[in-house]
């Protein structure tokens, strides 16, 4: 029987953040089964992550390997090419496929050019000077710093580049206004997830963000507004439920805050703030008790 992994063990096994692991399966670079509120991976999802992080160590981004897999699958008429069935080769620039059909010369899929083995090997060895990083890699490197709380001022700066070079990249805006978000520069995450809704109007992701940052500046109105619709967009969107819960806590609307803690506890059994939400849903449906002694009333005639 496949063995199935959940993300938390697949983060540890290969060393990726959860950033990371999230950004590739919206790639759909590896697709995971959902259960329970969980997603799964198998085998074949690690050896396929192997190679997106070999890649990503050369500096090869990710949406890069997404486009040579989709003009792969083009050429060949393979509606899904799983990563895990291709070798790739790459000198930081080209992506060298070897297909998996019995086709014996590798394929540069982005060009549409077959290339000869030795010309593989030069591409190994080959070092390429860039004289400036591409949009994606900018963002890869933003990704490769964001994980760890002494280079965020690296991975903003990065994410910057990125939105510089391509400004209707909402992936990249909402990474740079989560970066911010972490730095303590609310007011620059604010303008970023405001920028990614008006480019992208139904994204759940940034709707979510652009409620924890009103959250956070103790905008409970605004707050509310943007993380409801962010459910409405994605009701499997775990956190946006709790951060929304929270908001309704705060306004006084206790059933509201009870219905959204169910639902995150609903999507996230296991989730870090699982029990937290339990706690708040027993505490928020136990009547108050009466404090005091109590002194019977006495009717007079």
């Amino acid at each position: 029987m496949d063995h199935r992994y959940t993300r938390s063990e697949v983060e540890r096994m290969m060393g990726i953040s959860q950033r990371e692991l999230n950004y590739w399966t919206r790639l759909r670079l590896v697709l995971p089964r959902a259960r329970w509120g969980e997603r799964f991976f198998n085998f074949s999802d690690l050896v396929a992550l192997e190679t997106i992080k070999r890649l990503a160590a050369r500096r090869v981004p990710a949406r890069r390997i997404r486009q040579a897999v989709n003009a792969l699958e083009a050429e060949l008429g393979s509606a899904r090419t799983p990563l895990s069935k291709l070798r790739i080769s790459t000198n930081g620039k080209q992506v060298v496929v070897y297909p998996p059909l019995n086709q014996a010369r590798p394929y540069e899929p982005l060009t549409g050019q077959f290339v000869l083995n030795f010309e593989v090997a030069e591409l190994e060895k080959k070092i390429h000077a860039m004289a400036s990083r591409s949009a994606e890699e900018w963002f890869e490197l933003g990704m490769a710093s964001d994980s760890n709380s002494e280079s965020l001022g690296q991975a903003a700066e990065a994410y910057g580049k990125a939105v510089e070079a391509a400004p209707g990249w909402v992936e990249a805006r909402i990474n740079l206004g989560t970066t911010y978000y972490q730095l303590g520069r609310m007011e620059e995450a604010l303008e970023q997830f405001k920028r990614a809704v008006e480019l992208e109007p139904k994204n759940a992701l940034a709707e979510f963000n652009l409620g924890c940052v009103h959250q956070q500046l103790g905008d409970l109105t605004g707050a509310i507004e943007h993380l409801a619709y962010s459910v409405e967009l994605m009701p499997a969107l775990a956190d946006a439920h709790l951060n929304l819960a929270l908001a309704y806590e705060k306004t006084g609307r206790q059933q509201n805050a009870i219905r959204h803690l169910s639902l995150y506890v609903q999507y996230e059994p296991n989730g870090p703030w699982a029990d937290f939400a339990r706690s708040r849903i027993a505490r928020q449906k136990t009547p108050p008790q009466p404090s005091g002694k109590l002194t019977p009333f006495r009717r007079t005639r």
